[in-house]
């Protein structure tokens, strides 16, 4: 059996016609008759090149709107027949069946139908039966036939036709293949889970076509790879490529600053997912000045982010350190050549790009998904627990102290003060011990915890945390409340005159 197999012939129906005229050419220069159907057709005819309607082949006109045009065995005997098998090869003779050696169709955008926000049966129509059909035919014969699938790949397929002298290997077709089946099972996808909003089905199908190795995972001896659509997230200003853990350093930041979008000037300062510094100020070089003291030794290497444009001052601040990564809506011109004084520092704007709804993370032999936590804490969710109650500032404290401390792992306790983080205990097993290490670490950098707020993720089962609170200085706490020890820690800050907030709302991050 031959592997290279010169083609005579070619189906061409797409969409998207943007990079055909360069193939169509080719083909026709290289003898290749040409098959087409309505808006391809036209196309082909406006080239001034010789093209054969399939309903000329099928003798059945373009039906039902559109709906059917190639359905026919004409026209899917001619892509499936086997071209070493004896019985297949008569029976094409015996039904006048043309052979078809290359099939370039690619699908209606049905996920881009369902972005924009048309009606549902606009989104329908974008659902596509003969495209889909003819690619899984000649992706599945590709022993026999090129299948191209996207206008992606019209240059590549051009220099092979072109090298080959309008013969393809074995080799191409399989990988060609492959190309299809990626664009034809994601097709899929987009498609059950649109109809699958409201999970009637508990089934889990992603998708993601954009892919790219990363130089390696968490550590140099483990593969890595990003799969998503980085570029419409951000612009990539400058610096080196970005590695594993700085993505999810960038996940953690884009997050957090999430929760101060419209807010004054915030700026936030993140190690190993966590925020070491944060403030809100009137200017943001303020801002920055003062995250920056939450946790100067932590801050090195670590991911930047600002909630507002990074002005002069600001960015010559920030040349002071060395930070891996600096993400924010906007740099000034001037700001920006600042930065760009380190060459290996990530320079990143945030787009305005909408977020999934959802959490995926394998577990064990499966996956776990959860919906986002988008619940933030309010003054309308608080309740007072206890005779004394928040002033004004410490309830602007709490609010500050809460928003952190849902995106900072358990066990977690936040300490804040004037809208800044003075220090927070993370990923500790013991609330007991998160406290302690948050006091620990703010006393070391000078901070004074007299009238400061305390923010916890989940309840206190024991008034202990309340108690150590209390007597290193801090007058209020937000938590959500629920244990059936709750009383406990109400009667020790109504006997010591510190107001507690509870909001019903827990928010654990593992």
């Amino acid at each position: 059996m031959s592997t290279t197999k010169k083609a005579t012939s070619a189906l061409i129906s797409v969409f998207h016609k943007d990079g055909l005229e360069p193939l169509v050419k080719k083909f026709n220069e290289l003898g290749i008759t040409i098959y087409s159907t309505g808006g391809t057709e036209k196309f082909i005819k406006d080239l001034g090149i010789n093209v054969i309607p399939v309903e000329d082949v099928t003798s059945y006109p373009s039906i039902l709107g559109g709906r059917v045009k190639t359905l026919h065995p004409k026209v899917f005997g001619g892509i499936l027949n086997r071209q070493e098998n004896e019985n297949d090869q008569a029976q094409l003779t015996e039904f006048d069946i043309p052979q078809l050696d290359i099939v370039i169709v690619d699908l209606y955008p049905f996920e881009k139908t369902v972005a924009s926000g048309a009606p549902e049966q606009d989104i329908i129509e974008k659902i596509d039966i003969g495209g889909i059909s003819l690619i899984r035919a000649a992706a599945k014969n590709f022993k026999d036939v090129l299948c191209v699938s996207s206008m992606e790949d019209y240059s590549e397929v051009l220099d092979i036709i072109t090298t080959g002298n309008g013969t393809t290997t074995l080799e191409d077709r399989k990988r060609f293949a492959a190309k299809s089946f990626n664009v034809s099972s994601h097709y899929d996808t987009a498609i059950f889970n649109y109809f699958n909003k409201e999970q009637e089905e508990t089934v889990l199908k992603i998708s993601e076509t954009n892919g790219k190795a990363l130089r390696y995972g968490e550590n140099p001896h483990q593969k890595g790879f990003f799969y998503g659509d980085f570029e419409a997230m951000f612009n990539k200003l400058h610096g080196k490529e970005l590695s594993y853990n700085n993505l999810l350093d960038v996940d953690a930041a884009v997050n957090l600053m999430g929760e101060f979008k419209n807010d004054e000037p915030t700026f936030a300062i993140l190690k190993h997912n966590n925020a070491c510094g944060l403030a809100s100020r009137e200017t943001l070089h303020q801002a920055y000045v003062d995250a920056l003291a939450g946790d100067p030794v932590s801050a090195f290497g670590g991911v930047l982010i600002s909630n507002k444009e990074i002005d002069l001052a600001t960015a010559e601040e920030i040349h002071k350190l060395f930070c891996e990564v600096v993400i924010a809506p906007s740099f000034a011109a001037d700001a920006l050549e600042v930065l760009k004084g380190k060459k290996n520092r990530i320079i990143l704007v945030q787009n305005d790009v909408t977020l999934p709804e959802t959490l995926v993370r394998t577990c064990l032999n499966g996956v776990l998904v959860q919906d986002k936590d988008h619940k933030t804490d309010t003054v309308a969710d608080l309740q007072n627990a206890t005779d004394t109650k928040p002033t004004a500032e410490e309830i602007e404290d709490l609010i500050f102290a809460s928003k952190l401390c849902k995106h900072t792992k358990s066990n977690t306790i936040v300490l804040a003060k004037g809208k800044q983080l003075c220090a927070s205990g993370t990923g500790q097993t013991s609330r007991v011990d998160a406290l302690n290490q948050a006091i620990h670490k703010a006393k070391s950098f000078n901070f004074d915890l007299n009238g400061a707020v305390m923010a916890s993720d989940a309840f206190f089962p024991f008034p202990d945390c309340v108690e150590i609170a209390g007597t290193n200085g801090i007058t209020s706490v937000i938590q959500p409340g629920g244990s059936i020890k709750d009383q406990l820690s109400v009667d020790y800050c109504n006997e010591n005159k510190i107001s507690m907030v509870m909001t019903g709302t827990r928010h654990f991050k593992h």
